[in-house]
């Protein structure tokens, strides 16, 4: 019997640590297929995907469900549920998938790099020729204290959230404050930039705070690494009647993307 209680309890200590193991230690999240996230994609939608520049559609509000996203998919809805549910009148969607893997936390470091967003250009067509959208981009200390920072070293870790602050010098908006806020969701990263200032043009708020959201989302899939965009601006009828809001939004999306996606090559 004194065996036979041995044994029991030896057994138990085993099953124990077996489950503490996994209770602390999680299974990696199975590697999806892009079919798997956004099943049903028309082939052209799904060439321009894996084309070198990916996949951008811009659309007002009155058109939201022509976006990607509004058709079946098993992306976390709160990816976008903060453009979504926004009151935003004006949307950018944007998605391509890079060639190979990293792991999330060199994804991590990647969109920890704010000042690669500097010089970062887009093609002008009143000026004809590309030309710098941000001409400066800075960590700032926080939204209260405007002092510049340094990106930090490339961290060990990926935490659970994180958020930075960013002056970015807009060449159409000037000096422009965002927070960059980063989630590590179960299969991938979600980042996400609001403006916690108003955007203003020649002393005229265009956007007025909270009310310019991009998110950006971040897996490794079979084909590569997706990385899925969405923008959404919310302005007066009185701004959107002089100003192109879609071209506005559409090459601020691009440019993000852009920054994005390169530190992943």
């Amino acid at each position: 019997m004194r065996k036979l209680s041995k044994l029991n309890h030896y057994r138990n200590s085993v099953i124990l640590t077996i489950l503490l193991f996994f209770s602390v230690f999680q299974l990696p999240a199975q590697i999806r297929s892009l079919d798997t996230i956004f099943p049903g994609l028309a082939p052209e939608t799904k060439n321009a995907v894996f084309s070198a520049d990916g996949y951008m559609k811009s659309t007002k509000a009155s058109s939201v469900n022509n976006l990607l996203i509004k058709h079946p998919n098993t992306l976390n809805p709160d990816i976008t549920a903060k453009v979504l549910n926004s009151n935003s009148g004006f949307f950018v969607e944007a998605m391509l998938v890079l060639p190979g893997n990293k792991s999330l936390l060199q994804i991590y470091n990647a969109i920890g790099n704010i000042q690669d967003l500097r010089g970062r250009t887009y093609q002008s067509f009143t000026k004809g020729t590309e030309v710098p959208l941000f001409e400066e981009a800075t960590r700032i200390e926080s939204a209260k204290k405007n002092n510049p920072i340094p990106d930090p070293p490339p961290a060990l870790s990926v935490p659970k959230t994180d958020t930075v602050y960013v002056r970015l010098k807009d060449v159409n908006f000037g000096n422009c404050y965002y927070r960059g806020d980063m989630i590590a969701e179960k299969n991938g990263l979600r980042f996400s930039l609001t403006n916690y200032k108003s955007l203003s043009y020649m002393l005229v708020p265009v956007i007025k705070e909270e009310k310019f959201i991009a998110q950006l989302y971040f897996e490794n899939i079979q084909e590569g690494i997706l990385v899925y965009g969405i923008t959404g601006a919310e302005v007066s009828d009185f701004v959107a009647s002089k100003i192109d809001m879609l071209s506005a939004i559409k090459k601020r999306m691009a440019v993000i993307i852009a920054w994005g996606s390169d530190g992943l090559k």
